[in-house]
């Protein structure tokens, strides 16, 4: 073989690879990932730093926990404005439940029951009282926040028992437990999302309800679930950052929505349903992550933050409408 050919042989097997990596979904977000990183490390070498690295993995931990529940939410044509405030009732009710001298393991059974009837009641109202989702959570994100500040009277409950804290502050091999946690979690129900045969009743029906329902897929039924579910990862997400803080407090929670379904479209997850994996939806929490603290050590001004964040959901947001659009008219 002649080194012309040799050439041209090892090119074709290089375009071939390329190609099959550029058709992996994920490879947008890694490559984006990866130029941030870069940039970031020319402009703030302290970016990289293992301990910023675990700042950026402890801090989107609490909101990757929400999205792996919203994750399933979005895939199957749900949607849910409620879990930042679900996820704060789940901390304050076991603050309270504390507070009053019941034991750990009680008072996390209530705060995770708590959250997850929020949940179930959305799914109600939702599947059987056929109401609009964004209505419906909206009005329980005001009713949940509005009830913490009853129970609390905007006091919170501080000072926790050491005993439940120690939950979110240990660490191992110098990995605290909240990343610990959301990775096992994330694997799990990555394989279940990708694998199982009961979720894929899921894709089918964010693909088509009305198909689903002929199939014989019992979409009512399927959909309570699927918001019970978010309803009780929001708790799980609560206690940690409860359990972190050592203190239960009523704004706890407030705005996480926003970065989660921002973090869970940008990942691939499509306000129509049909379309989401846990990796991709990893990789969008974690470029908003990214982002967050890329403001902090940059020192951007908190009111420019939230501006630019909110440009950040729009932009996802008319990203997955346009691609939506391009592809019935395909």
């Amino acid at each position: 073989m002649s080194d012309t050919e040799m050439i041209n042989k090892n090119k074709s097997r290089f375009s071939a690879t390329a190609g099959r990596i550029m058709m992996f979904k994920e490879t947008p977000l890694i490559l984006v990932i990866a130029v941030a990183v870069i940039i970031l490390t020319i402009i703030k070498p302290t970016f990289v730093v293992p301990g910023n690295i675990h700042s950026i993995l402890l801090g989107s931990s609490f909101e990757l926990i929400i999205a792996i529940g919203m994750t399933a939410l979005f895939i199957s044509g749900g949607f849910d404005l409620s879990v930042g405030s679900v996820a704060g009732f789940s901390g304050i009710m076991v603050g309270i439940m504390l507070s009053n001298d019941f034991g750990i393991g009680f008072s996390i059974i209530i705060g995770l029951l708590a959250a997850t009837g929020v949940g179930l009641l959305n799914g109600l109202i939702i599947a059987k009282l056929k109401v609009n989702a964004l209505i419906t959570t909206l009005a329980m994100q005001s009713i949940v926040r509005g009830v913490i500040y009853v129970l609390t009277r905007g006091l919170g409950k501080p000072n926790l028992p050491d005993e439940f804290n120690v939950i979110a502050r240990t660490s191992f091999f110098g990995i605290q437990t909240p990343i610990i946690i959301t990775f096992v979690l994330m694997i799990i129900f990555g394989a279940i999302y990708a694998k199982s045969g009961f979720f894929r009743q899921y894709y089918f029906i964010g693909g088509s309800e009305e198909a689903a329902r002929l199939s014989g897929i019992r979409v009512d039924r399927l959909r309570v679930g699927v918001y019970t579910f978010v309803g009780f990862m929001s708790g799980v997400s609560g206690l940690l950052m409860a359990s972190r803080m050592g203190g239960a407090i009523p704004t706890s929670g407030q705005g996480m929505e926003m970065n989660v379904i921002a973090g869970c479209v940008i990942g691939g997850a499509s306000l129509a349903g049909g379309e989401g994996t846990m990796f991709g939806t990893f990789l969008g929490i974690l470029i908003m992550a990214i982002v967050v603290n890329a403001f902090n050590i940059l020192g951007v001004n908190i009111y420019w933050q939230r501006l630019i964040l909110g440009l950040i959901l729009l932009v996802a947001v008319l990203g997955d409408t346009l691609r939506k659009n391009k592809m019935h008219k395909a």
